[in-house]
């Protein structure tokens, strides 16, 4: 028996990456009553149905997570909620910071406000590296949202809804990877990096997804779930994708860090590491210090891509980018 066996689920932004190949892999190895794929595309689901999402237990929802009223109607009768919808492009961002702060911090409020209402069971929210001592204004918006789904077990008194996190890194091929551009400007003879030293954590979709699913398994309610990933160097990426290319050096974008961070050395005292993941319980007064058996990290620890002990080999870095 699976734990999502006769349950109903819904994702916000569900027409994204991550959207269609979590409802791909739940509604293949799960057997879930419905899966509510919610959106403000219209067209982008009438995609998915062409590409042949077309199971009798996907319902297809138009909405954002902007409308609190909206998200009510459509969270009645849920069981979980994975929060995925958000502005997530950094220059978008950088360029649109009040419609960056409506839809990552003011739909992550009203997604906890619809949840609590609706007797959701429990939310899980998608968050990013970049929340982990953000420079950039996406960082900034993911990390007040993540703030806000902790902070939110005080509302529910710690029972039902349970909110917790999920933060990752970069994911291999979605929509704004640099795997993608490297393809096309493949063709092109000359491929352009920001800065050769740039290093950066890397997931796949499949792992992505499943780390999703095993955290909305096991979480109590408080948590940020940071799983343990290999680094990859942009220009190991760059041979690897396109070896014959010249490369122009462009520079590092504003808001871009050159190192990516997962846990910073400030939020060490909060860290428990388990096989597989880091957890970041939370220092409040509702948390059941007892939920995790697993081994504090060292006060000045901190998880940075720079100086990972895993590294993707030449062979891993083509066979995680499917070239």
């Amino acid at each position: 028996m699976s734990f999502l066996d006769g349950k109903s689920l819904l994702i916000t932004g569900g027409t994204g990456s991550f959207g269609r190949k979590f409802l791909q892999t739940v509604l293949t190895h799960h057997n879930p009553s419905k899966v509510v794929v919610l959106s403000r595309d219209e067209l982008k689901q009438h995609e998915m149905r062409v590409a042949g999402f077309q199971d009798p237990r996907i319902r297809y929802f138009i909405g954002d997570v902007r409308d609190v009223d909206r998200l009510r109607r459509a969270f009645a009768g849920i069981d979980y909620v994975i929060h995925a919808a958000a502005l997530k492009q950094v220059p978008a961002c950088e360029y649109n910071p009040i419609e960056a702060v409506l839809t990552n911090v003011m739909g992550a409020k009203n997604v906890i406000d619809a949840a609590l209402d609706c007797g959701v069971n429990k939310v899980i929210a998608l968050s990013t590296d970049k929340a982990a001592a953000p420079v950039n204004l996406y960082g900034a918006t993911k990390l007040v949202s993540e703030k806000l789904f902790v902070q939110a077990n005080a509302y529910s008194n710690a029972s039902v809804p349970s909110f917790a996190c999920v933060r990752y890194g970069n994911v291999v091929g979605s929509r704004g990877s640099v795997v993608p551009l490297f393809k096309r400007q493949r063709e092109t003879g000359k491929v352009t990096i920001t800065d050769d030293r740039m290093t950066r954590f890397w997931i796949t979709l499949d792992q992505g997804v499943a780390f999703v699913l095993s955290s909305l398994e096991m979480m109590q309610g408080g948590e940020v779930f940071v799983p343990k990933l290999p680094s990859m160097n942009i220009m190991d990426l760059a041979k690897a994708i396109a070896p014959e290319c010249a490369i122009d050096f462009i520079g590092i974008r504003p808001g871009e860090k050159l190192h990516e961070a997962m846990i910073s050395i400030d939020e060490a005292p909060q860290a428990v590491e388990l096989d597989d993941r880091y957890v970041l319980v939370p220092a409040h007064a509702w948390w059941r210090q007892d939920s995790y058996v697993g081994q504090p990290v060292d006060s000045g620890f901190s998880y940075v891509s720079n100086v990972n002990t895993h590294w993707l080999t030449h062979a891993e870095l083509i066979e995680m980018a499917g070239d």
